[in-house]
């Protein structure tokens, strides 16, 4: 049987396809190329180019393919944009999805992994974040996942689509062979390795004023092969029968930015250069992740934990990609 990976050659999505592989999958990745790189794809690895809403494209796919689940990665996730377009956002997170989800029953394909966020909790009313956390999203991004998840649950009880919503935290850190480059860039630790690489003048830190013990915004920072090991463990968790649900992904520790800063000056062994700018709207002061759920039931375990390591892994793939 074959997976089809939707946004396969983005960040957390070519991962996962190469994970795949190594577990013996077949994986077949669409992905529109907006933000994913084809480079990052192995060549022998079947690759559409076009979107997960083309219901003829991926009823094509699921025609020429033996699939039987979905990992569903395709989706914007700029947080700021969100705000200022929120639109683009529910057109494509939404819309899209429902017309993937509703081709993908029409060939009985009845298992699928979705690629969540924490964005859904919104700001936190206790932390660790466990998944009984009310869900009040700030931002349109988050309302666009948790909407998903909604359709999700709906689909399953109409239809017997079966899903895992993996709700992470934050994804960070490389393989030996993929790492993160978006564009634009907007994520912490890649846009401080930018800087210890010379490649921006500075990074910036938005907000100084939170109620954490430094003043800046602290996250989970989860590296992105123990997400592309979550995934795996998800799919066979509903190939073995397990019903829908949903589980957090982080490692329950929070650092604040300027700890990440930090960590980062240790690894690199450069100044990092850092500009205090305000707060962006959205940005929920404290997320850090209670995993014990995804731990007991699918038999997780984050094996990169600690930041200056999951630091490292990228620093080594930034630093490769500039020889």
């Amino acid at each position: 049987m074959s997976v089809l990976v939707t946004g396969g050659a983005g960040y957390i999505g070519s991962i996962t396809t190469e994970a795949l592989r190594e577990h013996g999958e077949q994986p077949v990745v669409i992905d529109n190329l907006v933000y994913g790189h084809r480079e990052t794809v192995a060549t022998d690895v079947p690759f559409y180019e076009g979107d997960i809403g083309d219901k003829d494209l991926v009823g094509k796919i699921l025609s020429e393919h033996n699939i039987d689940a979905c990992m569903h990665f395709s989706a914007y996730a700029y947080v700021g944009e969100s705000v200022e377009d929120p639109k683009k956002y529910f057109a494509n997170n939404v819309v899209q999805t429902i017309r993937l989800i509703d081709v993908l029953l029409e060939h009985n394909v009845k298992h699928f992994v979705f690629s969540s966020t924490c964005a859904t909790y919104g700001e936190p009313q206790y932390v660790p974040i466990d998944e009984a956390h009310p869900q009040q999203p700030t931002n349109p991004y988050g309302w666009s996942k948790l909407m998903v998840e909604q359709i999700l649950r709906s689909y399953d009880a109409a239809y017997g689509l079966r899903s895992v919503a993996l709700r992470y935290f934050n994804a960070s850190g490389a393989t030996a062979s993929h790492g993160e480059g978006h564009d634009p860039e907007t994520h912490l630790i890649p846009l401080i390795l930018y800087n210890a690489l010379d490649k921006i003048p500075s990074i910036s830190i938005f907000g100084t004023d939170y109620p954490t013990p430094d003043g800046t915004a602290i996250r989970d920072y989860i590296h992105v092969s123990d997400l592309a090991d979550a995934h795996i463990l998800a799919l066979n968790y509903l190939r073995d029968g397990g019903t829908s649900d949903a589980f957090n992904l982080g490692n329950g520790n929070g650092y604040s930015v300027q700890e990440v800063v930090d960590a980062a000056q240790k690894v690199t062994g450069c100044d990092i250069t850092s500009v205090h700018s305000p707060r962006r709207e959205g940005d929920p002061s404290r997320l850090i992740a209670n995993a014990e759920k995804a731990r007991n039931v699918l038999g997780w375990q984050p094996k990169i934990s600690d930041i200056e390591a999951i630091i490292e892994t990228a620093w080594n793939w930034h630093t490769r990609m500039t020889v």
